[in-house]
């Protein structure tokens, strides 16, 4: 019915002037009603007539089929629901369970937090049931205490109040701090970006810088290319890359290609030696080098190859893992930017990614390096002219490698410890954001966090090792102090301690100690304002930033775990596990390739004996290859801070705190779906 605004009252008043008439007659058929108002003549009749009990039969019926109907799709859900957990967890697959080793620490804190907030909660929730909660001023008064347990809540808000409450405010308060620097670095970044794409600033080259030389013939204006391959156990992906890496658009006597294999698998040795075998009868430069001790992971072997008396005669080096494929005219569009340019060390190109789609958690990945790529290493490329290497698709000089030297085996991050060592010798770096190099995200939680686990703790390894030479290098003061701050403690010290610290000890702490609650605005609403601008690069993933903004705060002690193991050569800090790749790039790939591949014939033309039986060998292994068992495994540190945090939304409740109790309990559940393996694809 439509509020009434008294207008019919003042109309009434005005129209209505002297004494009513009621008009009475004589017919008895009809009944006399005296009208007070004008709107009372236009209000609708009451109905008095009653429903028969049939109609309220059927009623009750219709209503009765709705609710059997929902609660029916409430039971199909649910049934799906155990029946797709049964699926991914021990009844289909083995159940794995993940190896703390010497990294129990912090597993050990975790579930020694959690007991006594177990116990704290069980305390509150009994005082809760018997009043107590609503006490503003702490009794001191003997005849205000009731009983024993009385006299224990008394001497626990006490001791909550007077000497847990200031040290959780100090630190709370330390961690917004961190928390805001981080967020306006972070917004500097994006406004350094923004400039960028205004301005349209970006390395240019000349269009020919080498001449209009036949790349197929003798290309003398063309410098020498070294290009490297490392990879280690890599079957799901060797043939892409290597065939990537042969069609690359260069003088062929002006190329090699180095294939650094570090397999300890010798089906895969031989798979990658008759790929190499396949590709030198087609006439690529193309060498095949295995070591036989494996010491210094990457570094080791990449600092292996570069020992190679034929090195010297080579200008640049390209480096690709095993799981990148360049473009073929990727040589063409970097090397031609160190022409006239030569304090110029480093061309970086970006990472794309094939199977950025492929599930729940190759999105989130594809968000965070996006901003990577887009706005640190493209701002920090433009104004500084100095980024973290990536690894992988770049190229360097071998010069600035030599004078830098070398790579080196003390840390698990060979690709940060030679970026850093050359910008403190001079050397510039160019990131070209064009340059896209096709690779793999990991599909699995597992890998996933093996991934970050290293590359958290080598950076804190790193920082250790080169603080000295940084501080005693001739660099200007301020590059000194972007490393320092910015680049080591910022970006790789303070953003992992301050996430974990802040999102799942402070505030889980503070539901049980109100005095030191968090205001709305560090839990909701700055996390919400930097994870919009995290996903400012990846726009169709917009849909995804309230997954993002918890999955991030579940990776946290994944990274705060790996920092604190590299600061202090904690664990497993020094261990270096090769990612696991799916292999779903080469798909499509080995099928462009199938009808550029030689035939037999031709190739058993300069093929001797002993490679075509080693290609024949390697064909049969691929045909025997055995499906190998997905497991799940159950993470430990994951499954207790889900069980702390939902702890913690449970007295959130007593003190009706909405937004903290859906923030503790949405990331309580993602900690869960994490711990339990059910995000991503499953490890083989």
């Amino acid at each position: 019915m439509a509020p009434r605004f008294g207008f019919s009252d003042l109309w009434a008043k005005e129209t209505r002037k002297g004494t009513p008439v009621v008009v009475t007659m004589e017919n008895p058929n009809y009944s006399i009603v005296e009208v007070d108002e004008p709107e009372s003549a236009f209000r609708p009749m009451e109905r008095t007539r009653g429903k028969n009990a049939k109609q309220v039969t059927w009623v009750l019926l219709l209503q009765a089929h709705k609710a059997v109907g929902c609660l029916a799709w409430l039971a199909t859900a649910f049934w799906s629901l155990l029946g797709s957990l049964k699926r991914r967890l021990c009844f289909t697959h083995r159940l794995g369970s993940e190896r703390l080793g010497r990294d129990r620490w912090l597993f050990t804190a975790i579930k020694l937090f959690l007991a006594a907030s177990l116990s704290v909660l069980v305390f509150e929730l009994v005082a809760y049931y018997k009043g107590w909660h609503y006490f503003k001023n702490i009794p001191t008064s003997k005849l205000e205490i009731q009983s024993l347990f009385h006299l224990l809540y008394v001497g626990w808000l006490s001791l909550r109040a007077d000497y847990i409450a200031p040290p959780v405010k100090a630190l709370s308060k330390l961690c917004i701090v961190l928390f805001l620097v981080q967020s306006v670095d972070r917004l500097i970044l994006c406004l350094g970006c923004f400039w960028i794409k205004y301005k349209k600033i970006k390395p240019r080259i000349d269009e020919e810088p080498f001449g209009n030389d036949d790349v197929e013939g003798s290309g003398s204006e063309y410098p020498m290319v070294l290009v490297q391959i490392p990879m280690c156990n890599e079957r799901e992906v060797y043939e892409q890359s290597i065939s990537a890496v042969c069609q690359l658009d260069w003088p062929k006597d002006r190329m090699l290609i180095q294939v650094l294999d570090d397999s300890d698998d010798g089906s895969i040795q031989e798979l990658i030696r008759a790929e190499v075998t396949k590709w030198s009868q087609k006439g690529v430069n193309i060498i095949y080098r295995h070591r036989l001790v494996r010491t210094g992971y990457k570094a080791g072997n990449l600092k292996s190859a570069m020992s190679c008396d034929y090195v010297e005669a080579y200008e640049f080096v390209a480096i690709f893992d095993a799981d990148f494929q360049p473009n073929s005219d990727f040589l063409k569009l970097t090397v031609p930017h160190f022409k006239e340019k030569p304090e110029l060390g480093l061309v970086q190109a970006r990472w794309a990614f094939v199977n950025k789609d492929e599930n729940l958690l190759t999105r989130l990945q594809n968000i965070n390096l996006c901003f990577h790529f887009e706005v640190e290493q493209q701002v920090n490329g433009v104004f500084l002219n100095f980024f973290g290497f990536n690894g992988t698709a770049g190229v360097w000089r071998i010069k600035a490698l030599e004078e830098s030297g070398g790579w080196l085996e003390r840390t698990t991050v060979e690709d940060m410890d030679i970026a850093v060592r050359a910008h403190l010798h001079g050397w510039k770096f160019i990131y070209l954001n064009d340059v896209k190099v096709l690779c793999e995200v990991p599909e699995s939680y597992e890998a996933y966090k093996k991934q970050q686990h290293r590359w958290h703790s080598g950076p804190m390894q790193l920082f250790r090792l080169c603080l000295g030479a940084i501080l005693t290098s001739k660099i200007a003061m301020w590059k000194k102090a972007n490393l320092i701050l910015l680049f080591f403690l910022l970006r790789k010290l303070i953003l992992p301690f301050y996430s974990f610290t802040l999102f799942c000890v402070i505030l889980p702490i503070t539901m049980f100690v109100p005095e030191a609650e968090l205001p709305v605005w560090v839990i909701c609403y700055v996390p919400i304002f930097m994870s919009l601008l995290n996903v400012l690069p990846a726009p169709k993933s917009f849909p995804f930033i309230v997954p993002y903004l918890l999955f991030e705060n579940t990776m946290s002690v994944t990274k705060f775990n790996a920092m604190v193991s590299g600061l202090f050569q904690l664990g497993s800090s020094y261990e270096w596990i090769v990612t696991k790749k799916a292999g779903r790039s080469s798909e499509s790939d080995l099928l462009g390739l199938t009808d550029k591949r030689m035939p037999p014939n031709q190739m058993q033309r300069g093929a001797s004996e002993s490679e075509l039986l080693e290609i024949s060998q390697a064909e049969e292994q691929k045909k025997q290859t055995v499906a190998v068992k997905k497991t799940n495994k159950i993470f430990h540190k994951e499954l207790a801070l889900a069980f702390l945090l939902l702890t913690a939304a449970v007295r959130s409740l007593l003190a009706s705190q909405g937004v903290h109790f859906y923030f503790l309990l949405f990331q309580g559940l993602t900690f869960l779906l994490v711990g339990l393996d059910l995000i991503g694809e499953q490890m083989s």
